[in-house]
């Protein structure tokens, strides 16, 4: 990691959070692929068994922020807090995911807990990788209540149906060797007896 100038990273924050706020009307690619390097490396993890990668900039184009973004287009990710570490040449970002729609009591459909990405910048105003984080667990209880409310998106559908059925998106890779049947069955009974039982 290289050691960069406060004010130039200063300055990278500040050029992509103006970009980043373009990009919520939907176009992600453009407002955003040029401040990739070429041979960058973009990833986020999905589980314990599962992890996204999308490997140079023509991946992170078509992939994290094409292919992934298909279905979240108007949905908002307004940053919150920025640390940056010039020593290291890292940036974090905690920004928030908000969907467009809305409940019927006006409140907006929003991921709770933490969400962020953290960056390393290679120099020339590019990042040289970017690594997000969220909260899975509650991103997918969202999903869930906003299915039954019947306001997911028609792309947003189309990739759950495709993992529901066992088959992974483009850009996502097996992480680990998930459990077997019986294995699966041996942890559920384990936790039943626990709730049961309290041993």
């Amino acid at each position: 990691m290289a050691e960069y100038p406060r004010e130039e990273l200063e300055e990278m924050v500040r050029r992509w959070m103006e970009h980043a706020q373009r990009a919520k009307d939907g176009d992600w690619v453009t407002d955003l692929i040029d401040f990739y390097a070429d041979d960058a490396h973009y990833s986020w993890n999905i589980g314990p068994y599962e992890e996204f990668n999308a490997y140079g900039k023509k991946e992170i184009g078509e992939l994290a922020i094409g292919y992934q973004m298909e279905g979240f287009e108007n949905w908002e990710y307004p940053y919150h807090d920025v640390v940056i570490d010039e020593k290291r040449g890292t940036v974090i970002c905690f920004w928030k995911q908000i969907a467009p729609a809305k409940r019927a009591d006006g409140s907006r459909y929003e991921v709770a807990g933490i969400g962020g990405s953290w960056f390393e910048y290679g120099g020339d105003y590019k990042w040289r990788w970017q690594r997000d984080f969220f909260d899975f667990g509650n991103a997918m209880e969202l999903f869930l209540e906003m299915a039954g409310d019947g306001v997911l998106e028609p792309a947003v559908k189309k990739k759950i149906q495709t993992q529901a059925k066992g088959g992974l998106l483009p850009g996502h890779y097996p992480l680990g060797k998930k459990p077997g049947l019986l294995k699966k069955l041996k942890n559920y009974l384990a936790m039943i007896k626990i709730v049961l039982t309290g041993k």
